[in-house]
């Protein structure tokens, strides 16, 4: 009986459209009055243990060190450097908007934050350059995505936190997958742009490039920093992160001149509320997590699914459905925490490797931030460029469709994710 309160409370707020950690604890602190043999207090204690983590440190520092680079002129110097590089392709503002979502993944770890930074320049600039305003909402949005691929990736701190798996593997595994689903989409925004004469090709210059590569390779070095530091066992994910918001510090007030004292309450207050936000999920779905194991609730589902077919090949397919429909309706975080439990329980039969089930989830979920309702991508994509979500998604769907065939070469090709995460002892 508790396990049937304890999601049917979830669900139905959700329908209501209550906040995701409020849904979580509310299901929580009823499942625990209904079974009661334990006092409301440990559903305070099983939060405050949830983010009582050191892997979960990098969380907010990944995001602070995102908000400095955007006030600190890093992030104008490094689109610069994108439009250099593959402006002159047709569509020139599209693939730079999906490279410039490239360069900011490997920073702050968030898709919401990538596509906010990236999306408040460039989809003002597509829209002046004659792009369709749902067109350019909808490159945003796709690119913004592989913010949680490209390492530091937040939701592959949680998959750590969740099961143990090496961070660094995590990280290292992303490598690979998030430049191939940056390619595709930048092929996809090029011929979509090509069809519809979207943008004039401007000429490449070897000069600019170089000029533009200059003024932006010390904010580049952030992500080298990070994934260089992992790489090499120099320091841990969490360390890497503290390492990236000092460097990023540094290059805004020292060098670039363009943070002073006076605006870090300022940019503290930005990092620790939009921090707070993700945080306040993992702790109400820790408490929620803990219910659902001492219910026997992710043995139960992954039972379930065992039971549809032995084959690995067609396990693996319904855990890709399971997951894609789940992040179309269930913001990442609470997704991961919900979710993992089953799917790991799952990991003998699918006989993958755990960091290959960790990146093939992060993908899944990737994809299910650019599907409504749940879509964050879409939704902050849409906002900046004032279009409804509906007609921004239509726009999205030829960049799903390629997603699609790259989550699946990831899935079942496990050297695009396992060869760069062998690098890590």
């Amino acid at each position: 009986m508790t396990a049937e309160i304890l999601i049917i409370t979830m669900l139905a707020l959700f329908a209501l459209e209550a906040p995701i950690a409020v849904a979580i604890m509310a299901a929580s602190v009823l499942a625990i009055l209904v079974q009661g043999g334990f006092p409301l207090m440990v559903v305070v204690q099983k939060m405050f243990g949830g983010v009582n983590s050191f892997p979960l440190m990098a969380v907010p520092l990944f995001m602070f060190a995102g908000v400095i680079m955007e006030k600190g002129d890093s992030s104008k110097r490094i689109i610069d450097f994108a439009n250099a590089l593959v402006g002159w392709l047709p569509g020139g503002l599209a693939a730079v908007t999906i490279v410039s979502a490239m360069f900011f993944a490997g920073i702050s770890g968030s898709a919401a934050a990538d596509a906010a930074a990236v999306g408040a320049v460039l989809i003002p600039a597509m829209k002046k350059s004659g792009y369709d305003s749902d067109f350019a909402a909808a490159v945003q949005a796709s690119g913004g995505s592989i913010g949680v691929i490209i390492p530091p990736s937040i939701p592959m701190i949680i998959f750590g936190f969740l099961t143990g798996a090496s961070v660094g593997k995590l990280f290292a595994g992303g490598i690979i997958p998030g430049v191939l689903i940056g390619a595709s989409l930048i092929i996809v925004a090029s011929f979509i742009s090509k069809k519809n004469g979207y943008g004039a090709a401007k000429v490449f210059s070897w000069a600019e490039v170089w000029e533009t590569f200059k003024k932006a390779f010390l904010a580049l070095g952030t992500p080298i920093i990070i994934l260089g530091g992992i790489l090499f066992g120099v320091f841990t994910a969490t360390e890497s992160a503290a390492v990236a918001v000092a460097y990023s510090l540094f290059l805004g007030m020292a060098v670039y001149r363009k943070i002073g004292p006076k605006d870090l309450p300022q940019l503290f207050i930005r990092a620790a509320i939009t921090s707070s936000l993700v945080m306040f999920i993992i702790s109400t779905a820790s408490a929620f997590s803990w219910i659902a194991a001492m219910e026997n609730i992710p043995a139960k589902l992954a039972g379930g699914l065992l039971s549809v077919s032995s084959n690995p090949v067609i396990l693996l397919l319904c855990v890709n459905l399971v997951l894609l429909i789940a992040g179309a309706f269930v913001e990442t975080t609470a997704a991961l925490i919900l979710l993992v439990p089953t799917i790991v329980a799952m990991q003998p039969a699918l006989g993958i490797d755990l960091v290959h089930l960790g990146v093939i989830i992060v993908t899944n979920l990737a994809i299910g931030m650019l599907t409504p309702p749940m879509g964050i991508c879409l939704i902050v994509s849409g906002s900046i460029s004032n279009d409804p979500i509906m007609t921004v998604s239509r726009r999205v769907l030829p960049f799903l469709a390629v997603l699609i065939i790259d989550l699946l070469l990831i899935s079942f090709y496990s050297p695009l994710t396992m060869r760069m995460a062998a690098l890590i002892k």
